[in-house]
């Protein structure tokens, strides 16, 4: 079969491959390369999609991904539907590491990334309800079958980084309200909105960030460290997903653009 694929996974720090006898794809987009070559593979009867956000290598740092690029990538071969595992800091003592969450909503606090594709013409999509309900459906009930406790909705903050939160930054986005302190999941999200995707993340928590009571100072050393140790559960949890999610799409995020006139067409 050629370069197509119906769903995919976009793979964060520490997921660098997901999928078995794989075949690799190079994709171009007006938005230059994505972050590695995409890899399709046969899951379940449905044609699936991986990229590691990063790249294989882990040389793109958060706010240097090619997010358009990615996700334009996955669009014109097909996808629809993305799933988007991340590490995140928890902003709650409760969200300790190896805690897994399906958020609901984003803050975004990020500063200089390019974050539409419309620079010209009036688009201005929906974006009350950052993620798929119907992937975070399905991504809770994967983790309820393999006996993977989720925690059922939650707030991103997204900060530009690379550098972690100082602690009264971490103070202060749990108290307007923040769950988890995350660096890639804006523009990502609303990038997918754009694209008519369905978009849908599940966020492992590898430490306790700066500002929570009992909380040290974060190092990339212990976010590497608990995120490989939760690999393969994290990895379990995805496939799962991925074969239970429906061939159909029964939700808003594809009308996204519905009555917008759009200045260029859409893969």
């Amino acid at each position: 079969m050629g370069a197509t694929a119906e769903l995919a996974v976009i793979g964060g720090s520490g997921l660098y491959a997901l999928l078995d006898n794989a075949t690799e794809h190079r994709v171009d987009t007006p938005f230059g390369p994505p972050s590695d070559p995409v890899t399709i593979a046969d899951l379940g009867g449905r044609r699936v999609a991986f990229l590691p956000r990063h790249g294989r290598d882990h040389r793109h740092p958060p706010h240097k991904i090619p997010y358009r690029a990615n996700l334009w990538a996955l669009r014109s071969l097909g996808v629809r539907q993305v799933l988007a595992p991340c590490a995140v800091g928890g902003l709650l003592p409760e969200l300790g590491p190896g805690t897994f969450v399906v958020p609901d909503q984003l803050i975004d606090r990020t500063s200089g990334r390019v974050q539409t594709y419309y620079d010209r013409g009036a688009v201005h999509v929906s974006f009350a309800d950052p993620y798929c309900p119907v992937g975070r459906r399905t991504l809770l009930a994967a983790a309820q079958r393999r006996d993977v406790p989720a925690v059922d909705g939650g707030t991103v903050v997204v900060v530009e980084g690379p550098r972690f939160s100082t602690r009264a930054e971490s103070r202060w986005f749990a108290s307007i309200g923040g769950t988890v302190v995350n660096m890639t999941g804006h523009p990502e999200a609303v990038l997918a909105r754009e694209l008519a995707l369905c978009y849908s993340s599940i966020a492992l928590v590898t430490d306790h960030d700066a500002g929570v009571a009992g909380g040290g100072s974060v190092t990339q050393e212990e976010v590497f460290r608990v995120f490989g140790e939760n690999t393969d559960r994290l990895r379990g949890l995805l496939l799962e997903a991925v074969r239970a999610l429906p061939a159909g799409r029964d939700c808003d995020c594809g009308r996204a653009l519905d009555g917008i006139k759009l200045p260029f067409a859409l893969p």
